[in-house]
């Protein structure tokens, strides 16, 4: 069984509520009918109910009948959610009178069915920006205690299999966060470990890229990923974590122990994290190009409950893969509670 069946496996074996508010796009109506077929999730698509209902006749869809169907202008818990969104928001000017026009908006529904408990993860992206899935993400479920950024990884399944878990590795951030600080990084670094655990079912080998490894050179961006490697470290002394460290250094062991010896992440690593977002997403984009990788993603990492943006181009295949991606996100999240 290859990682992504174990992972739609681990869906189906404790089925979550994923909320799909983009539900009238072809695409995400086409993967949800196979996600229902497959028993992979509960899946809430919101919506008007005839128009839902009209899209899937007419694509010939045999099992959207089982979805739940929440209409975002006439629902029984519309004043619910209007209340939890003035809550919320309040402190920033937030009003009833807005609160109604918001909660008509699926994504900012979506977001209010998942901080009630009435949901347990969203999927957006297809039709709309990563600017306009966060926005409502970020004011009303808002980051994990104790995490201060969203990052995006991608689970990137190599043709390489001496790297990794048989060639498959995380790399982030290379989705969200043009130039993290050192605090920030160090915080992507446990988010990015912490995706390795609940999603790839490995012990993360945390490897922090740079141009440098231990001091071959000098430079201010240099000394930025030694002290989130030591920050990460502090907050995190179980989490197996290394950097600065050249690319080489961090997957190949020959070069590793040349490098970084005695380092028990140098040639081992598992997890990349890149010191900016020009560096990652340059970077995952030429392994998956010229390496001819497949990458799964951007996985929103370090949210309180998983949001997960997807790319407009996506396929059928991908919003089903992050619908049990994001299943798995929130079975991991509920066993810590």
């Amino acid at each position: 069984m290859n990682l992504i069946d174990e992972i739609i496996a681990r869906a189906k074996a404790d089925k979550q509520r994923i909320v799909l508010p983009e539900s009238t796009e072809t695409r995400t109506l086409q993967a949800a009918d196979q996600l229902i077929r497959d028993e992979v999730a509960e899946i809430i698509l919101l919506g008007n109910p005839q128009e839902i209902n009209a899209l899937g006749d007419h694509l010939k869809l045999e099992h959207i009948g089982k979805a739940t169907i929440v209409d975002p202008k006439s629902h029984e818990n519309k004043q619910t959610y209007i209340d939890l969104l003035v809550e919320l928001r309040q402190s920033k000017g937030m009003t009833p009178e807005k609160a109604a026009v918001l909660v008509e908006d699926p994504l900012y529904l979506a977001c209010l069915m998942i901080k009630n408990g009435d949901a347990d993860g969203e999927i957006a992206g297809a039709q709309n920006t990563t600017g306009d899935v966060l926005r409502p993400a970020l004011q009303i479920i808002k980051t994990s205690p104790g995490v201060s950024v969203v990052s995006g990884a991608f689970i990137m399944f190599t043709k390489t299999p001496q790297y990794g878990k048989e060639g498959t590795l995380i790399f982030a951030d290379c989705a969200v966060m043009p130039n993290p600080t050192a605090q920030e990084l160090a915080s992507i670094a446990i988010a990015s470990a912490q995706t390795a655990r609940a999603i790839v079912g490995v012990e993360p080998r945390v490897a922090m890229l740079s141009f440098s490894t231990k001091g071959s050179a000098q430079h201010e961006m240099i000394d930025k990923v030694a002290e989130a490697t030591r920050i990460a470290k502090e907050i995190d002394p179980t989490l197996l974590i290394d950097g600065e460290l050249q690319a080489d250094a961090a997957l190949v062991l020959s070069v590793g122990a040349s490098k970084a010896p005695g380092s028990e992440i140098a040639g081992k690593a598992n997890v990349l994290v890149f010191p900016t977002l020009e560096a990652g997403n340059i970077g995952y984009k030429l392994v998956q190009r010229l390496g001819n990788a497949e990458a799964v993603g951007p996985i929103l990492q370090g949210m309180a409950a998983p949001v997960n943006d997807l790319s407009r181009g996506c396929s059928v295949e991908d919003i089903y893969r992050m619908v049990a991606i994001a299943a798995n996100q929130s079975i991991a999240a509920k066993s810590k509670k």
